[in-house]
């Protein structure tokens, strides 16, 4: 039997899988079997999360009974078929007549092989601009007001506030509570006030997030730190560039009705001198290409992330890949500490062996290889003035020539250095009296889980409830959950609604099953349609929940986002969802809403970006290949004031044995090293279906 008819006989593959395969055949008859079958597993691997498919562990991605191929043998097929392009280097266009590509040990789809390449470029192209205005020592008494303990070298978010002011290219991390956002509010506090002492314009600043409801929570957090900012005392000027309002990634960049294409990108930049974006982890692979596409010369790139949460639903580990490359974030390089000692102090110098870089690399004036135009960069962006073309210094041929040299050396697959800087926060600054949570998450993110299951057995955290044993919320625990859906049947006003929607949500680990999120959505709906529906047609009715399952751009309803059912005295119920107001949502026929699911209970991966007042996370009650300790993380992280966790010993041991990593090229394109994130290990229990995991 060929490989082929194992892969269709053991159902590993789906219609589209096969349906490349056709096609394939269709064209080239003497395509060889084992070439065909890479094929169909490189795009189930995009289904599944994967950037491209490693011929060297296909049973990480089909866990059956199969007799795979040599993993050189199959290798060697691959090189020589007509279907696989094989670039000279990363950097390096694949042929577009070759709908797969074989490159360090992965085979890709083109397509996201393309969005692999084309993020690097964009991330490298950010990174070796240096910003147009890199003077801080004037900074110093505001910098001092507003990170008092900068020079104790203790304060991580001072650190990262100062080294952002020399880099357009920064990644912020940390966990819930460790002050990301509110050290990028102060941080565009500084950049406001250096382009004032420049004599230059305030920055024009842009707050994004993956989805409508992250894009709110962080911009309510800038709006909280700035009130307290302004109640300290610092100029309240300083704020007027600051944004009022998050938005979402498609809204940013501009979707188009009917299309996959924006309308911001390399030949229409967006019109900001500085990009914050929150939850980087959230973002997928093709997302994050045209995020970095469409940032334009010298405007600064900010990525807030946790990296320890699950990656995108969608295919691509992006925050991963990045952070592999750009280290532990836990040390300052030597040209930035010499450069901030008035910032940080004798605390600067406390640098870690080794972690300095090549100044020429790191600021440099000009950067031939990684504008747009291909020529040096002057510090302008288009329609917003900058110091003039007579006050810079005109390269000459030699100075020109090392940066292209330097600049060269930033290329990730030979192995040189990131060009961005990272800074890990560690101290956690919120902390809810409600809900103890810091002791658990520790145990659970470094995969401890005799200390994690001690602490849920002890009951001692506030707020932490662990219902062991159990595995149906809605037999044992059913009239405190009704409770809070029926008391979404009684308000009318669609912005409390939604507000009222995210004080509880059950999360789970999967999607079918007891335990998974549509059947406790069919259960749930059963249980409040006798006395709630009103109207409207079937399975609609006042206090449903909703959840978008795919992206509509003509709608601007994307995947995740989160919207409820309300009557009105006729009987017609109308779909509310957030929109750039959060005071005035937005209404749309049931009828005309693209693919949705009901959100009572949804997967944790859906829940990525969004906190809960109160969270039950149900875990299944045998384990699944879908568990991990980032799963089982981010779903205790969505709460803010209780979380209950219903499950049994043995499978959160087993879940936090395991990490959620995945196929992937970035790391190394952007100078991580050769290594391939390594594959979890694997359970010989039930097989997992797609289905699972969304």
């Amino acid at each position: 039997m060929t490989l082929l008819q194992q892969l269709r006989d053991t159902g590993a593959l789906r219609t589209l899988d096969y349906a490349l395969v056709q096609s394939l055949r269709r064209l080239d008859p003497a395509t060889p079997d084992t070439v065909l079958a890479a094929a169909a597993l490189a795009s189930l691997a995009v289904a599944n999360g994967h950037a491209g498919f490693d011929p060297a562990a296909p049973q990480r991605l089909v866990d059956a009974a199969i007799d795979w191929p040599a993993s050189d043998t199959w290798r060697a097929q691959l090189a020589v078929s007509p279907w696989v392009s094989q670039p000279d280097d990363g950097d390096t266009e694949s042929i577009a007549d070759a709908p797969l590509v074989f490159e360090h040990g992965l085979l890709y789809l083109r397509r996201y092989r393309e969005y692999e390449r084309r993020l690097a470029l964009g991330l490298r192209r950010i990174g070796a601009q240096p910003p147009a205005t890199d003077a801080t020592d004037a900074l110093a008494p505001l910098f001092a007001r507003l990170f008092p303990d900068a020079h104790t070298g203790d304060d991580l978010q001072a650190r990262a506030a100062a080294v952002a002011l020399r880099h357009n290219l920064v990644l912020v991390t940390g966990g819930p509570g460790t002050g990301k956002t509110t050290t990028i509010t102060r941080l565009l506090a500084l950049l406001a006030a250096q382009a004032l002492q420049a004599g230059h314009p305030p920055p024009r600043i842009a707050l994004a997030a993956p989805t409508g409801r992250a894009a709110e929570r962080m911009a309510e957090s800038v709006r909280k730190a700035v009130q307290a900012l302004a109640a300290s005392g610092v100029e309240p000027a300083l704020f007027d560039p600051l944004p009022t309002a998050g938005t979402t990634l498609h809204r940013l960049l501009g979707t188009i009705p009917d299309s996959p294409r924006f309308r911001h990108h390399a030949d229409n930049p967006l019109p900001f001198e500085v990009v914050v974006v929150d939850e980087a982890s959230m973002i997928d692979l093709p997302l994050m290409a045209k995020l970095v596409e469409a940032v334009a010369d010298g405007a600064r790139l900010v990525l807030l992330g946790d990296p320890d949460q699950l990656p995108s639903v969608e295919a691509g580990d992006v925050l991963s890949g990045i952070l592999r490359a750009a280290g532990d974030g836990t040390h300052i390089a030597d040209d930035d500490a010499d450069a901030l000692q008035a910032l940080l102090g004798a605390s600067a110098l406390a640098r870690h062996p080794g972690a300095g870089r090549d100044p020429a690399t790191s600021a440099s004036p000009f950067s031939a290889r990684h504008s747009r135009a291909g020529g040096a960069f002057n510090g302008r962006m288009s329609g917003h003035p900058g110091p003039s073309d007579e006050a810079r210094e005109t390269p000459t041929d030699d100075q020109r020539d090392a940066l292209l040299e330097n600049t060269s050396r930033l290329r990730g697959n030979d192995g040189e250095e990131f060009p961005g800087r990272r800074i890990h926060l560690q101290r956690g600054y919120r902390q809810s009296a409600a809900l103890d949570l810091a002791p658990l998450a520790t145990a659970v993110r470094e995969g401890d889980a005799d200390t994690a299951l001690s602490l849920l057995r002890a009951g001692e955290l506030a707020g932490v409830h662990f219902h062991e044993g159990q595995s149906d919320p809605l037999a044992v625990h059913r009239e405190h959950l009704l409770a809070h859906w029926t008391a979404l049947a009684e308000t009318t006003d669609p912005a409390e609604a939604l507000v009222l929607a995210s004080r509880l949500r059950i999360l789970t680990a999967v999607r079918e099953g007891l335990q998974g999120a549509r059947g406790l959505n069919v259960r749930i709906e059963e249980l409040l349609g006798g006395s709630t529906r009103r109207g409207a047609g079937p399975g609609y009715f006042h206090g449903r929940l909703l959840l978008v399952t795919e992206n509509s751009y003509r709608h601007r309803l994307f995947n995740g986002d989160i919207g409820i059912c309300l009557g009105d005295d006729t009987g017609t119920v109308m779909a509310w969802f957030p929109g750039d107001d959060p005071l005035h949502p937005r209404p749309f026929h049931p009828a005309a809403l693209p693919a949705h699911d009901s959100a009572f209970a949804m997967t944790v991966h859906k829940a990525q970006g969004s906190e809960f007042d109160e969270v039950w996370l149900v875990l299944p009650e045998r384990f699944n290949r879908v568990l991990s300790r980032e799963l089982v993380y981010t779903g205790m992280t969505r709460a803010r004031s209780a979380l209950h966790v219903v499950g049994n010993a043995p499978v959160i041991g087993m879940a936090l044995d395991r990490h959620a990593s995945r196929w992937s090229g970035l790391g190394w394109r952007l100078g991580a090293g050769d290594a391939l994130p390594a594959a979890p290990p694997l359970a010989d229990l039930d097989d997992l279906t797609q289905g699972d995991l969304f």
